[in-house]
C-alpha cells in the first residue's frame, strides 16, 4: 500500500522497514526505522487529527498500541517497538489527559513492526456538511455559449478548411469575429462536422461581453443543455453545486470535510506543515484536488450527467485554500507582509490542474481581497451586497480565521482577524466538529444552574422523552461550535461566569455543577462516560477568539466613524448556526436589533453560483475588490484597546441596549482588579429569568 502510494523521490520501501497495520481502517505499509507514527498515517491515507500540525500541543493525533501477535497480519506488535515518551507527550499528559497506553502519533517514531488502533473517540471529522444551495434564483448570463450553426458541405470549387468555414459561419450566425479555437478540438472538428451531418452546436467561452472569446466545445447536432459547478473550498469543508447554465437551476449539491485537516487543523498550523515538509505543499494540492475529483463526480451521479458535460466551473476559497488548490505554495501568507502570489481573478483550463470535465472547460476564481481576506469573502460580499446597500452593513465569516467586511454603497473596508479553531472546537476541553452525537443548543436554569441540551442526531432534547433512548444509539461525546458559544453565553446570562470570564467558585457551595479543580473552577455539563465539563481555559479561550473578531470590527467602525452598525449578516458554516442572541451576549459582534442579524448561510457559496451563472456578477466582484479598502489589523495601534475591552461579556467599553431590550443581562460590575486572569473579589451575579428561544 505504502509502495503504491509513493511519489517521485519517496522512501522505496525495503524488506528490513517495519510493518504497520493500522485499524480500523486496515490500511498496512512499510516504514523505516524513526518514521512518525503521524507521517506513516498520512502516507497511507489514514485520517488522524493534529489541530497543531504536529507540534505535540492539541493531542488530538492519539493512538493505542496494540500488543500480541496478529497471526491474521503476520504482524508481532509491541510497546517495545515504538519509542519511548518524548518531552512533548510527558508535558501533554501533566497538562491534558493522556489515558493509559495512549501516545501522541506525532511524536511516537515506529521502531519495530506495529499495530496502531485509531481510538473512536478521539475521531471527531465525522462532520456534518450541511452547504446546500439556498435556492436563490439568479439571473443567467453565463460565460458559456451555446450556439448552434448549419454548414455547406465542402465544395471542391471552394477549397476552405472545414474549420475556418465553421469559424464564419459562427460569426455570421452569432457575430464572435477572430474566435480562437481550443488546440484539442483541431483534430476532432472534420469527424464531428460529418457525424452531425453538418449541425453542430457549439461552445463558446466569452469572459465578458464584446471580450475575445474561445471556441472550446463542438457537438454533433443540437446540444440544449450544458452544466457548471460552484464550489466553495472551506478550511474545514468543501461544498459543490452543480447548476445548469442555460436554466440556472440547481441538479445537485454535496459537500465533504477537506482532507487536509490531516496536515494542520486551522490555516496557519497548514502553512507550517508546508514550510517544514519539502512535498507539503504538493500532498495538500493533491489532497485537496482528489477531494473536488470525488465531489464532482458525486454531483454528475445525483444530476445524471457525465462529468464531460461540465463546462465551466467557479471555485472560493480563502487564501490559503485558493493558493493549495491552484498549486501555488502558500508560505508567504504565514508572515508579514503576508503577500499573495496572486490576488486578481483567476481564468485557467480544469485540465491545467488536474480536474478532468469536458477538455474546454474553464474555470474562474473568484479575486481576492487581502492577504487574509480571500476569495471566500469576496463571493460573500457579491451575495449579501453591502457595496449595493444605503445602510451600513457587517458581513462576517466565522471560522479559524475571522474575514469581516463593513460597508455600504458609498464605501467598503475588510479585515481579516486571528480567531483560532476556538469556535470549531479545537481549543476547547469539550469540543469537537459538528457531527452526531455533538451538543449544538444548550440552555441552563439560572437559579439551579441545571442544563439542557440539544445533541445533533438526537431530535429530543435532554429532558424530554425518548432522549436517553436515543442517546444510547447515537452517544454524546462533546460539544460543537454552536454549542459552545450558547453554553458560555448561558453561563454568563445565569451568573455562573462573570463579566470578565471568571467561573465563580462561590456557587460550589450551592450547586455540583460547580467543581473546585485546582486553582480555578469549572462547569459540569455532564457527567458520566464522557464526562463534559467547561473549565476556565475554555472560557478564557472562547474570550480571546472573540475578543480578536470583535476588536477586528471595531477597527473597521473606527475607520467608517460609526458606532453602530445597521445589519449584521454571519457568514459560513459556523456562523450559520449561531443563534444570533447568543452571538450578541457573548459580545462576538456590536449590538443591533435582533431583528437585523440574520445568518446568511453559505454565502461563499451562492456567491460562487452567482459568478457560475452570470459573469456580469464576475465583473461586479472584480471592480468592487479593488474599491474595498483593506485595514491590517495588526498595524492598528487601537486594536490592542478594543482586544482588551471585548475580553468582558458582552463588553467592557461598548453597550448593548437593544440587547438588553430582550435579553436580561447581569448587572455590571465596577470590579475590574484581576490577577492571573481571575478576579478574587468578584460578587456573585445571578441572572433573572430571561426571554429564551
Amino acid at each position: 500500500m505504502a509502495d503504491a502510494l509513493r511519489g517521485p523521490g519517496e522512501h522505496k520501501p525495503a524488506m528490513t522497514d517495519h510493518l504497520v497495520l493500522f485499524m480500523p481502517s486496515g490500511k498496512r505499509g512499510r516504514f523505516p526505522t524513526d518514521t512518525p507514527v503521524l507521517d506513516a498515517a498520512r502516507q497511507l491515507g489514514v485520517h488522524v487529527e493534529s489541530v497543531c500540525g504536529g507540534r505535540g500541543i492539541c493531542g488530538r493525533c492519539q493512538v493505542d498500541v496494540q500488543e500480541g501477535v496478529f497471526a491474521k497480519h503476520g504482524i508481532t506488535s509491541s510497546n517495545a517497538h515504538i519509542s519511548p515518551f518524548g518531552g512533548n507527550e510527558v508535558r501533554y499528559a501533566e497538562k491534558r489527559d493522556l489515558k493509559e497506553g495512549r501516545r501522541l502519533s506525532c511524536s511516537a517514531k515506529i521502531l519495530g513492526d506495529l499495530v496502531i488502533d485509531i481510538p473512536q473517540d478521539a475521531v471527531v471529522n465525522a462532520q456534518v456538511v450541511r452547504k446546500d444551495s439556498d435556492g436563490r434564483v439568479i439571473e443567467r448570463n453565463p460565460a458559456i455559449q451555446l450556439c448552434y450553426v448549419e454548414l455547406e458541405e465542402p465544395d471542391m470549387h471552394k477549397p476552405l478548411g472545414d474549420l475556418d468555414r465553421l469559424l464564419l459561419e459562427i460569426e455570421a450566425d452569432w457575430g464572435y469575429k477572430s474566435l480562437q479555437v481550443d488546440t484539442y478540438l483541431l483534430g476532432q472538428v472534420q469527424k464531428i462536422l460529418r457525424t452531425g451531418d453538418w449541425k453542430v452546436t457549439a461552445v463558446i467561452h466569452e469572459p465578458f461581453q464584446g471580450e475575445p472569446a474561445t471556441l472550446v466545445a463542438l457537438y454533433p447536432g443540437l446540444k440544449n443543455e450544458a452544466y457548471g459547478i460552484a464550489c466553495d473550498i472551506g478550511s474545514t469543508t468543501i461544498a459543490m453545486h452543480l447548476s445548469s447554465l442555460l436554466s440556472g437551476r440547481t441538479l445537485a449539491s454535496s459537500g465533504t470535510s477537506n482532507p487536509q485537516i490531516r496536515f494542520g487543523e486551522d490555516l496557519m498550523s497548514r502553512v507550517s506543515y508546508v514550510m517544514m515538509n519539502p512535498d507539503g505543499r504538493e500532498a495538500m494540492t493533491k489532497a485537496v484536488r482528489e477531494a473536488l475529483n470525488g465531489l464532482i463526480d458525486k454531483v454528475c451521479q445525483q444530476g445524471e450527467i457525465e462529468r464531460t458535460d461540465i463546462l465551466d466551473a467557479v471555485f472560493v476559497g480563502n487564501p490559503i485554500m485558493h493558493h493549495l488548490f491552484l498549486g501555488i505554495d502558500p508560505t508567504e501568507l504565514g508572515g508579514a507582509p503576508f503577500a499573495l502570489a496572486v490576488s486578481g481573478a483567476v481564468n485557467i483550463k480544469s485540465s491545467e490542474i488536474d480536474l478532468p470535465l469536458n477538455p474546454g472547460a474553464r474555470i474562474y476564481m473568484i479575486p481576492c481581497i487581502a492577504g487574509h481576506v480571500g476569495a471566500d469573502a469576496a463571493a460573500a460580499t457579491l451575495t449579501e451586497g453591502p457595496h449595493r446597500q444605503d445602510e451600513m452593513m457587517l458581513l462576517v465569516d466565522v471560522g479559524t480565521n475571522a474575514e469581516i467586511v463593513l460597508g455600504n454603497a458609498t464605501r467598503t473596508v475588510a479585515a481579516s482577524s486571528p480567531t483560532g479553531p476556538a469556535f470549531e472546537g479545537a481549543e476547547i476541553s469539550c469540543g469537537q466538529r459538528a457531527a452526531p452525537g455533538a451538543i449544538e443548543r444548550i440552555r441552563i436554569d439560572p437559579v439551579t444552574f441545571e442544563p439542557r441540551y440539544r445533541v445533533i442526531g438526537i431530535e429530543p432534547w435532554s429532558d424530554e422523552p425518548g432522549f436517553e433512548e436515543q442517546a444510547q444509539k447515537v452517544g454524546v461525546n462533546g460539544v460543537c461550535g454552536s454549542g459552545i458559544i450558547e453554553i458560555i453565553a448561558e453561563m454568563y446570562l445565569a451568573g455562573i461566569i462573570t463579566e470578565d470570564g471568571v467561573i465563580n467558585g462561590d456557587l460550589a457551595a450551592q450547586s455540583p455543577r460547580i467543581i473546585n479543580t485546582g486553582r480555578t473552577f469549572s462547569y459540569l455539563l455532564k457527567d458520566g462516560e464522557p464526562r463534559l465539563m467547561v473549565s476556565q481555559t475554555d472560557v478564557r479561550a472562547i474570550q480571546l477568539a472573540k475578543a480578536a473578531l470583535y476588536a477586528g470590527v471595531k477597527l473597521l467602525m473606527d475607520k467608517q466613524g460609526i458606532d453602530h452598525v445597521d445589519r449584521i449578516g454571519l457568514a459560513g458554516a459556523f456562523g450559520s448556526f449561531i443563534d444570533p442572541k447568543y452571538a450578541l451576549v457573548l459580545g462576538l459582534v456590536p449590538d443591533c436589533d435582533l431583528a437585523h442579524v440574520k445568518a446568511v448561510g453559505n454565502a461563499a457559496g451562492t456567491g460562487a453560483r452567482m459568478a457560475l451563472l452570470n459573469r456580469d456578477h464576475r465583473r461586479e466582484i472584480e471592480l468592487t475588490v479593488k474599491r474595498i479598502e483593506k485595514i491590517e489589523t495588526a498595524l492598528e495601534s487601537k486594536f490592542q484597546e478594543h482586544f482588551v475591552n471585548a475580553m468582558a461579556f458582552p463588553n467592557k467599553a461598548d453597550p448593548f441596549p437593544r440587547l438588553a431590550e430582550v435579553v436580561t443581562l447581569p448587572p455590571r460590575s465596577m470590579d475590574t482588579d484581576k490577577a492571573d486572569g481571575i478576579e478574587p473579589g468578584a460578587a456573585r451575579r445571578r441572572g433573572g429569568r430571561r426571554n429564551r428561544s
